[in-house]
């Protein structure tokens, strides 16, 4: 009977199916690290459709980041500024810049900035802004030195094991109110100890069980 492989194939398909199959397990271990929820969207930078540096607004020029997000307090949503909000100092600064040409338009039309969402939470999933900024959870435990970032960038998780960690233990994410949007507050003691303190005097138990966040 004529041989149908030369000799070296059974060597060759030796080597290579077991390297194949080491490759497909990599991309496959890879793939299942990438999308896990605790690494999913962290380091997400959308270009935006104005180019708003957090750095210079709320860092340079320190301004407090109630003034543009001005529901954190009151609402569940953290409300992004409208045009109005804007032109309440480009109306007499950088006047005829480029970069705000979008922002001038949006205002004499009376039409919103088209902002892309940064951190975007599943809509199965409920979170209130108020019940978190009023008892001491500072905008950073979330999302990070916005105040250094020209971009903005998501830089937590932002997944159920993630909150739940701070839910089960929030005594190092609290600080005083007054200091919530101060994002460069450094603590003269153990901000542990800062947060049981606030834990006893404000009576703050969050919840850890599924009707905490999904509703």
């Amino acid at each position: 009977m004529a041989q149908t492989f030369k000799k070296s194939f059974d060597l060759q398909l030796r080597v290579f199916v077991p390297l194949v199959l080491l490759l497909g397990a990599s991309a496959a271990l890879s793939a299942i690290y990438l999308f896990l929820p605790s690494n999913k969207d962290v380091g997400y930078r959308p270009e935006q459709p104005v180019e708003y540096s957090h750095k210079l607004h709320a860092g340079n020029l320190g301004m407090d980041c109630r003034y543009c997000h001005n529901t954190v307090e009151k609402a569940a949503h953290a409300a992004v500024p409208t045009t109005e909000t804007c032109m309440n100092c480009h109306h007499r600064v950088k006047t005829n810049s480029a970069k705000l040409t979008l922002v001038r338009e949006g205002y004499a039309k009376g039409e919103a900035i088209p902002w892309t969402k940064v951190h975007v939470l599943p809509d199965y999933v409920y979170f209130n802004h108020q019940a978190h900024v009023t008892r001491g959870v500072s905008c950073v435990s979330c999302h990070g030195r916005v105040d250094q970032m020209i971009k903005v960038s998501q830089v937590a998780p932002l997944s159920m094991g993630w909150c739940l960690d701070c839910h089960r233990n929030p005594a190092p994410n609290l600080r005083p109110v007054e200091f919530v949007t101060k994002l460069d507050w450094t603590p003269d003691r153990p901000a542990e100890e800062i947060g049981r303190e606030i834990i006893a005097q404000k009576g703050i138990n969050p919840p850890i069980d599924c009707a905490g966040c999904h509703r």
